[in-house]
């Protein structure tokens, strides 16, 4: 499904493949000059990278990077379909259940050694191995064979990945995904050198030198906490197809001072929030793009309160999603009128979140919140609203976030939650854990389809932070992944949206958007529409 855990900052836009840039796709560095310039790049990272351990990422700061150092069977091409990777042409067989990639013969790692289909093999398996850990080894899970050994009930060799030599991978799934071709982009597939991983042991993906690289760039530097260098990398297979020789990463939490850095010349793009829109919406070098992102609260069922329906309708019903968007990010955003965002695809040419409609419906309900809440109380027992906290991240961005709701709250429910304002790494590791009261959130797609979202919350996911569990709605899922024909398929999601939004264990806050500033010499850098921001193997600069 889609998992990806965003943080509330500045990271860069995901919801259109988009290039941005006047330079054309033939367009090369220096056109026009007898000197070439510096193909140099300056760019600002949120936070922390939390892991370059391909099978346990979890977040849009790794998967980021790892699009721009690692490349899987398939990349997302311009328009948004896949196009040939480490893969140079594969075959499906006729009831959509075995793919067959070839892989290029000219495909390496950063250290000389053959990109083969056995590190394939090994990465999946890897992913779904349950000493592993890795909370993404649910969508590797839908290879056949692959959920039972990632619950303990079988082993690697039942799961159905085989490299039949070295350059030959067949993958035979357990049931038809029709945009199982496109998630060979995503970096859970991506390949993991064997020798390499086993070399580093505990320290594998925690610096510069202890993850290995089969992109467009490795990465040559990492001070934790401060900044990154990627490179380009020479191992590649289409080496000659990247112009940039160098992006140097600073990690800035703050926007106000990565606007600062970006009026200095000292990076070359950042995101824009709240005033920073107004102040640049008229310049050449700027730009706005929605998002397939929904910014959310989570409500822990460990807390009693949070165990009624009608409480968790309450606290969402008392939060405006339009002013949030507006207050918290004034650049695109959309109050949240369900889960699913706008824009995803009702897999025949529509909009998903168009065709269930406004299933929060703020300005009819909010008159009705305090009378519910205490409604929900009287449920379980309480006489008066715990106090619970309320958890976010550290930026300015989710300081502010955490504030308005928490101020929304106590105007429209009359009761008061603490704030507490963490690390964007430590927030992860705490929802993941399940360690929280209510938390402010974002998920991302993975790929075009509400799935990516509504599998989060089966009892028992990977990524159903609240602990929530409804049978019927693990139904809904199970019959929607197992369904071969499209149109029931999204009738089953459309009823698991509708259940989601009628229990609450989530409050949606708003469908982000994303404005950012470029400086014009910045050319074909392009936005992906799921999983990682960008891609940068096309990028150039010309005319700094």
């Amino acid at each position: 499904m889609a998992k990806k855990w965003l943080t509330i900052g500045l990271a860069a836009s995901m919801a259109a493949t988009l290039a941005v840039g006047c330079g054309s796709e033939e367009s090369t560095p220096g056109t026009g000059t007898d000197k070439k310039e510096a193909q140099e790049l300056n760019l600002a990272l949120t936070d922390e990278i939390p892991t370059m351990d391909i099978s346990k990422a979890t977040n849009t700061l790794s998967f980021t990077m790892f699009a721009q150092v690692n490349e899987g069977l398939v990349r997302t091409g311009k328009d948004g379909t896949p196009e040939a990777g480490v893969a140079e042409k594969w075959e499906v067989s006729p009831d959509g259940l075995t793919y067959t990639f070839h892989l290029r013969d000219d495909a390496k790692w950063s250290n000389g050694d053959t990109v083969t289909a056995k590190d394939f093999e090994y990465s999946f398996k890897r992913t779904l191995n349950p000493d592993t850990g890795a909370q993404y080894s649910f969508m590797v899970a839908w290879i056949k064979g692959g959920a039972d050994y990632n619950a303990g009930k079988g082993s690697a060799d039942q799961v159905a990945v085989k490299a039949k030599d070295d350059k030959t991978l067949e993958v035979t799934l357990d049931h038809p995904i029709p945009f199982f071709v496109e998630q060979m982009a995503f970096p859970t597939f991506f390949p993991q050198n064997q020798k390499f991983v086993e070399a580093q042991g505990d320290k594998y993906g925690s610096d510069a030198n202890t993850a290995l690289y089969n992109g467009p760039f490795k990465m040559t530097a990492w001070e934790h906490e401060q900044s990154a260098v990627i490179e380009k990398n020479d191992t590649y297979w289409n080496a000659k197809r990247v112009k940039l020789d160098k992006v140097n990463y600073q990690v800035v939490k703050d926007s106000n001072a990565a606007v600062n850095l970006y009026e200095s010349g000292m990076i070359d793009r950042t995101g824009l929030v709240r005033d920073q829109v107004d102040n640049y919406k008229d310049s050449a070098e700027f730009a706005a793009v929605p998002e397939l992102t929904t910014a959310y609260l989570q409500y822990n069922q460990r807390v009693k309160a949070f165990t009624s329906a009608k409480v968790r309708q309450a606290l969402t019903w008392a939060v405006d999603g339009e002013a949030y968007a507006d207050v918290i990010y004034h650049n695109g955003s959309v109050g949240a009128t369900g889960y699913a965002p706008k824009g995803i695809s009702n897999g025949q040419g529509g909009d998903f979140t168009k065709d269930v409609g406004d299933l929060i419906n703020r300005k009819e309900n909010l008159s009705k919140a305090k009378a519910t809440l205490q409604e929900g109380l009287k449920e379980v027992g309480l006489t008066e609203f715990p106090k619970v906290k309320l958890l976010a991240d550290d930026g300015d961005v989710g300081k502010k976030a955490a504030e308005f709701v928490k101020e929304q709250i106590r105007q429209n429910l009359g009761v008061d939650v603490e704030v507490e304002n963490v690390p964007y790494k430590l927030r992860l590791e705490k929802s993941h854990g399940h360690d929280f009261d209510i938390v402010i959130s974002l998920w991302g797609a993975d790929y075009n389809d509400p799935m990516t979202f509504l599998d989060m919350f089966v009892t028992d996911g990977d990524f159903n932070d609240p602990k929530w569990s409804n049978t019927e709605y693990d139904e809904l899922i199970k019959k929607a992944q197992l369904e071969t024909d499209a149109k029931k398929r999204m009738n089953y999601l459309y009823d698991a949206e509708k259940l989601l939004m009628k229990e609450m264990p989530i409050g949606p806050l708003t469908f982000r958007g994303r404005a950012f500033i470029m400086k014009p010499y910045v050319k074909d850098f392009r936005i992906l529409s799921y999983g990682p921001d960008y891609d940068l193997i096309d990028a150039y600069v010309e005319g700094k």
